[in-house]
């Protein structure tokens, strides 16, 4: 067998998964059952171009884990062969990439300009938060946090009722390029609390008593890049000294058990931890803002996709957090929330136990500056959509997230510290 696949894969180390059609590339589920099979996905991984969705790179890969990877289309049926061989159960859960990229657009919503029920490129993202800051004035605030590496202004959103000495939440969306449910829920989130503030009691009473910092999309120039070139992209855009490998994966670039597990020492990996902790001037960006309000940030939120996960603290270690009961409760109570809806299911738990280890996250670096209540949400779905998520479902997946939002930060401003 592995003589036949040297073969097919001598010629396609070099092929890039970045040609831009994605027509008839596969994404594959297998869910590996012993030590061999995961040796099979590493041979596989080193002779041709694999794109790990689920997780996010082939060293993660353990034995009964559920593995979601693309493969160009010229490879799926050596892929398909290969798994047969290794006796290796497998689905693939997308038959034809570029089909499902065009399906993500499947929603009522089509007016011009902004939608809170579609994907929104990063300019009408741009000048929406500036209309919504403009039109409610004693609700919200914009301001610049820095700028990206190809130049773009970081807009942050502040929303919240003005009083003295207000305690505050911070929120981010939009790290890894790809993930787009990532950015509308941000918006999604502003949308709701402008809409319901003085009908809602809950949502009225957070706004009065806490302030939220909302970033509505932090790697803006992966974003732009999924638009404009490649849809996976997942990275940001940085150029990395001595090789034309570009970015680095913006949630291992923290100081937080930097680039020790879960994480690449390699500038093409989709994981490289980048040359230092907070090389990127994005994740910089970040960790400044957060440091230099560290007396008011009670409490920190970073929304991804895939997988319907909630996380907490820690992924760079197996070390349990000192308050580990505290966010365990908070985390089921919040998944129930969130299930009260729809009925979707989350798995909860600290992020090296329930999915992998991956040091060098924004959430571990928050908690370990003192945010004591630090999660990380993973956004629908499982996995028959992965990152494509149609527009359809932007309202559901929204609507179900905020409401366990809603309670977290009910929770926070209830025990104050």
């Amino acid at each position: 067998m592995w003589a036949l696949l040297v073969l097919i894969g001598a010629a396609s180390v070099s092929a890039h998964l970045q040609d831009l059609s994605f027509d008839r590339q596969k994404v594959f589920r297998v869910i590996p059952q012993n030590d061999e099979q995961v040796e099979t996905l590493n041979f596989l991984a080193s002779i041709m171009e694999v794109d790990f969705w689920q997780p996010d790179s082939v060293t993660l890969v353990r034995p009964k884990m559920r593995v979601d990877f693309r493969v160009e289309a010229e490879k799926s049926f050596d892929v398909e062969d290969l798994l047969k061989e290794s006796g290796m159960q497998y689905q693939v859960l997308i038959d034809n990439l570029q089909a499902a990229l065009d399906a993500q657009f499947d929603s009522q919503a089509r007016s011009a300009g902004h939608s809170y029920e579609k994907y929104n490129s990063w300019d009408t993202i741009a000048a929406w938060t500036a209309d919504v800051a403009a039109q409610n004035p004693d609700l919200i605030s914009r301001s610049v946090i820095g700028e990206t590496y190809e130049g773009r202004p970081m807009y942050l959103l502040k929303m919240g009722k003005s009083g003295p000495n207000k305690k505050a939440i911070f929120m981010d969306c939009g790290f890894h390029a790809r993930e787009w449910i990532s950015p509308a829920f941000c918006q999604w989130f502003v949308k709701e609390a402008v809409e319901t503030y003085g009908k809602d009691t809950v949502m009225t009473t957070l706004l009065n008593k806490l302030d939220f910092y909302v970033l509505p999309v932090l790697n803006i120039d992966g974003y732009v890049y999924t638009w404009t070139n490649d849809r996976m992209w997942r990275k940001t855009r940085s150029k990395n000294a001595g090789t034309s490998c570009t970015g680095t994966d913006p949630n291992r670039n923290f100081n937080a058990g930097w680039c020790t597990m879960g994480a690449s020492k390699h500038p093409c990996d989709s994981t490289y931890c980048g040359s230092a902790p907070e090389s990127e001037k994005e994740t910089k960006a970040l960790a400044d803002f957060i440091r230099a309000h560290l007396s008011t940030i009670k409490a920190y939120l970073t929304i991804h996709s895939y997988s319907q996960l909630l996380l907490f603290p820690y992924s760079y270690t197996y070390n349990l957090p000192q308050n580990y009961q505290e966010l365990n409760s908070i985390a089921r109570a919040a998944s129930k929330e969130l299930a009260s809806l729809y009925n979707t299911e989350y798995t909860y738990g600290p992020g090296a136990t329930t999915i992998y280890p991956a040091a060098g996250g924004s959430d571990d670096w928050a908690y370990d500056q003192g945010i004591k209540y630090s999660f990380t949400f993973e956004l629908r779905d499982e996995g028959r959509y992965g990152f494509l998520l149609p527009e359809s479902q932007i309202k559901p997946t929204c609507k179900e997230t905020v409401l366990a939002v809603k309670y977290i930060a009910n929770y926070v401003l209830e025990h104050l510290y």
